[in-house]
């Protein structure tokens, strides 16, 4: 097994056949660098990304792209502001496949995306190294594949280890 999760295990989550429309969510820093990691395996898909920093744009252009406000569970009225944005997101994208290296943003994304009938797939960020992010824990009834980057926190249910992005 590579050390690495290759674009090749997110494409085989993400689609058995061509075309799909995927939504790419991640906050900003090391979530946002972990996601343009993995992004080789949509290259041939229509994507859509999401994250918190309008800057980010340049990185994917050529592709839709919309900004949220980032929140933390201790800002109760911003995140829900984030939920209600992400849900419009993802009415407005209705995406077959939803991936995301979290955290907010991406939590919301992957429920929502579950509720309209979406693949999801959440990758817990590498900088998880003692335990999963709380979004992480939370997400794991609602992630069709649900990954950890160590494998002292993979478990036979889930987080599947398959490698790390960076």
């Amino acid at each position: 097994m590579s050390s690495h999760i290759e674009p090749c295990q997110i494409a085989a989550a993400v689609s058995d056949t061509p075309a799909k429309r995927i939504l790419a969510v991640a906050s900003g820093g090391g979530h946002w660098v972990q996601l343009l990691r993995i992004s080789p395996a949509w290259q041939d898909h229509d994507v859509a990304y999401v994250t918190v920093a309008p800057g980010y744009r340049q990185y994917v252009p050529g592709r839709r792209f919309y900004t949220v406000s980032d929140a933390h569970r201790t800002n109760g009225l911003r995140l829900l502001r984030l939920a209600l944005k992400v849900a419009c997101i993802v009415l407005r994208e209705r995406p077959d496949v939803v991936v995301s290296t979290g955290a907010a943003p991406g939590y919301f994304a992957v429920r929502m995306g579950k509720l309209i009938g979406a693949r999801t797939v959440w990758i817990d960020s590498i900088a998880n190294v003692e335990e999963l992010s709380l979004s992480g824990r939370r997400i794991r009834r609602f992630a069709d594949l649900w990954l950890t980057q160590w494998p002292s926190l993979a478990r036979p249910e889930g987080p599947f280890y398959r490698g790390a992005v960076l």
